[in-house]
């Protein structure tokens, strides 16, 4: 498989996780894509949900009569695979700003306080990016600082949440009138807290999911090019909007585009629950907590992997959800598959394998290469 050596991979994942994509404001992150995408497919796109689409025509002669085009395409219709990786984080969103200029927040996909820790924040106002500071205030407090108080382990013994933390923004309220922060602004955690960090033979960092499933995706659309060959089918490239409050792009890209099969890249629980571990190989979900995946799909991921010598470990899912078991739960794709990254602390500070990027790049391309029945 033709491929981006490792440092060019870890750069461009490190881009992608320097770029602020909270839920319904991807722009960043989308910009990236579309600038490695471009080169790579027949034809790209951004849809009405904001997805972008990087279309590969399994037949090079339909591109060059021109026989396809992203206005002509029939939902549903015809023989395509639709592969999703979505490019939004959890965050947060203001919920009021008080008069001293002080923010209060909630969640914006399911994550807390505890998750990615107190520290900087950015405030993407609607005129400037702010840097701010969530907190929860001193510890060296008593009963009389109630909100503090309860969240102490040798007292009130309540986990942190929402209510009990604010961001500091060392600015009125006039000020942030001007800069564009109102109730509905988006909080994510600052770029100063997203960098790569080695660990042995793995890489840790918040937001790998899903940024280290879109570098792979981006990493397959190479290969393919690289590769000089056409899939068996064609294959719709789909870097998806708002999934971590629903899966609302990817629905919208299964509802839209054709194929009958879609097919999402994710990070993936290792846990003993599961019988996970991110030294495994790549998780092939069989199901999760919205729908049971289509077995032939999920056994012919497996087969590919283990062909490979990758060491896939077969998953039922709980808590877990994605793109693809969205459509499928909705009744907007017919079969569905999904394809997990080993990831250590989901929705927290994750850790994958170095080389599960790569791997999980290699199963697409195959996926892509081999027709179903083989």
């Amino acid at each position: 498989m033709a491929h981006r050596d490792d440092d060019s991979t870890e750069a461009l994942l490190q881009e992608l996780l320097r770029s602020y994509g909270p839920c319904g404001q991807e722009d960043a992150v989308r910009a990236v894509c579309a600038r490695e995408l471009e080169p790579l497919v027949d034809d790209m796109w951004v849809d009405a949900a904001g997805n972008l689409i990087g279309y590969v025509a399994a037949d090079e002669s339909a591109m060059t009569a021109g026989q396809h085009h992203r206005s002509t395409v029939t939902p549903g219709l015809g023989a395509a695979t639709r592969v999703m990786a979505h490019m939004d984080e959890l965050s947060m969103l203001v919920k009021r700003v008080e008069p001293d200029g002080t923010l209060h927040l909630t969640q914006l996909g399911t994550m807390y306080p505890g998750n990615f820790g107190l520290g900087p924040v950015a405030v993407l106002g609607d005129h400037e990016t702010l840097t701010a500071v969530l907190t929860l205030g001193s510890e060296h407090t008593t009963q009389e600082s109630q909100r503090i108080w309860q969240t102490k382990p040798d007292q009130g013994d309540k986990a942190l949440d929402w209510n009990h933390v604010y961001v500091f923004t060392g600015r009125t309220r006039e000020e942030l009138d001007a800069a564009g922060v109102r109730p509905g602004t988006r909080v994510c955690v600052d770029r100063s807290k997203r960098s790569l960090v080695e660990i042995g033979d793995y890489l840790g960092c918040y937001f790998l999911d899903d940024r280290a499933a879109v570098t792979a995706l981006l990493c397959a659309a190479r290969a393919l090019r690289e590769g000089g060959q056409r899939p068996a089918e064609d294959v719709y490239f789909a870097f998806t909007t708002n999934e971590e409050i629903g899966g609302v792009g990817g629905t919208y890209a299964s509802a839209t585009l054709p194929g009958t099969l879609t097919l999402a890249l994710e990070v993936g629980p290792t846990e003993q629950e599961y019988a996970t571990t991110v030294s495994g190989g790549p998780i092939v979900g069989y199901s999760d907590a919205l729908s049971v995946y289509d077995k032939d799909v999920a056994d012919r991921l497996m087969r590919i992997a283990a062909d490979r010598g990758l060491s896939p470990q077969a998953a039922v899912l709980g808590a877990f959800e994605s793109d693809a078991s969205h459509s499928k739960a909705g009744g907007l794709t017919p079969r569905a598959g999904l394809l997990c990254l080993p990831t250590l602390s989901t929705h927290g500070y994750e850790v994958v394998a170095r080389g599960a990027i790569e791997a999980m790049a290699a199963i697409v391309v195959d996926f892509a290469m081999r027709p179903a029945q083989t």
